[in-house]
């Protein structure tokens, strides 16, 4: 009983007992499940393309940030330094459209899929050969993110803010309030929609699959500098960053690989329960748990959902 009490009952009383600390929780976690949600809607833009999971997003993530850091390092100003790492994520997306989806148009998708893991070897050996390996300090002065903390007094304690957090928070949901309205509501959006459906169909009425891939793959390239560097400036630079971009997958089987609404809801979602489940049940089922809970409730919720809270369900006709 004493257990069933502590995983049941003795979390939601300290909720009640300490109000101010239930709200630093949810604030904490609703940041970390914007940022999620940032790096899901990288994978999301090239699912809905191509139809294949898209391994290198990862490495995206921390090659634009790289980029961004080494370039202000040798000496140019920062904003150009942004600018220059933008041109430099378009280039990638022509290069990977050239040279690893142009060839593989109609393969299956399995081939696309691996062909994202040499994506992402390359472009770790490519950022290690330039950039080194050793972890880097994010440009937040010079890109004028701002510092420090706002307090609010509540329920008889307080709760913190950090500024870099609230403009990390708004960016991040500009960014996918954006991206949404493009890709839901342009002809670039519908096209998009039909070379997910089918390349051959999409060729036959005239869609570039070409225009459409480097679009994609360039958008999920800003979405990826984005992520970098917010995530940078709470951390520092490394090729360790990568290891967020997994995180992804809990958010992804929630809200469904093809749904930009349900990479946001799927965010909020896992930072929120990942905060909740280390603050008030971490004591009871072992420091770090963190780590893991976003899996294991992605794991529940393929049980009764596979699809997603905003997935398509595929019905096949055999």
């Amino acid at each position: 009983m004493d257990l069933l009490y502590k995983i049941f009952i003795d979390p939601f009383v300290q909720m009640g007992g300490a109000p101010d600390l239930l709200i630093q929780t949810l604030w904490e976690g609703l940041v970390s499940g914007v940022l999620y949600a940032l790096i899901a809607l990288g994978f999301v833009l090239i699912f809905k393309a191509s139809g294949v999971f898209n391994f290198a997003q990862g490495i995206m993530v921390v090659f634009a940030a790289l980029t961004l850091v080494g370039l202000h390092a040798k000496g140019v100003p920062a904003f150009l330094a942004l600018a220059l790492t933008i041109v430099v994520m378009l280039v990638l997306a022509v290069g990977v459209e050239r040279l690893m989806l142009r060839p593989l148009v109609n393969q299956p998708d399995i081939i696309l899929f691996m062909a994202t893991f040499g994506l992402t070897y390359f472009l770790i050996g490519l950022g290690e050969i330039i950039f080194g390996g050793e972890p880097k300090v994010m440009i937040t002065n010079e890109l004028f993110l701002p510092k420090g903390a706002i307090e609010w007094k509540v329920f008889g304690g307080f709760v913190s803010f950090q500024k870099l957090d609230i403009a990390a928070a708004i960016i991040a949901s500009a960014m996918v309030a954006m991206l949404a309205v493009f890709f839901q509501r342009t002809r670039i959006g519908r096209a998009l929609r039909a070379v997910a459906d089918s390349h051959k169909a999409a060729l036959s009425v005239g869609i570039s699959l070409e225009q459409i891939w480097v679009i994609v793959w360039f958008a999920a390239g800003i979405v990826a500098l984005a992520t970098g560097i917010m995530w940078g400036a709470r951390s520092d630079v490394s090729f360790a960053l990568q290891i967020l971009a997994l995180k992804a997958l809990p958010v992804l089987i929630l809200g469904g690989f093809t749904s930009i609404p349900g990479a946001i809801v799927g965010g909020i979602i896992i930072g929120i329960g990942e905060k909740l489940g280390e603050f008030y049940w971490g004591p009871l089922l072992g420091s770090g748990i963190e780590s893991w809970l976003a899996y294991m409730i992605a794991l529940v919720f393929l049980l009764f959902r596979p699809q997603g809270l905003f997935g398509e369900r595929i019905i096949e006709r055999i």
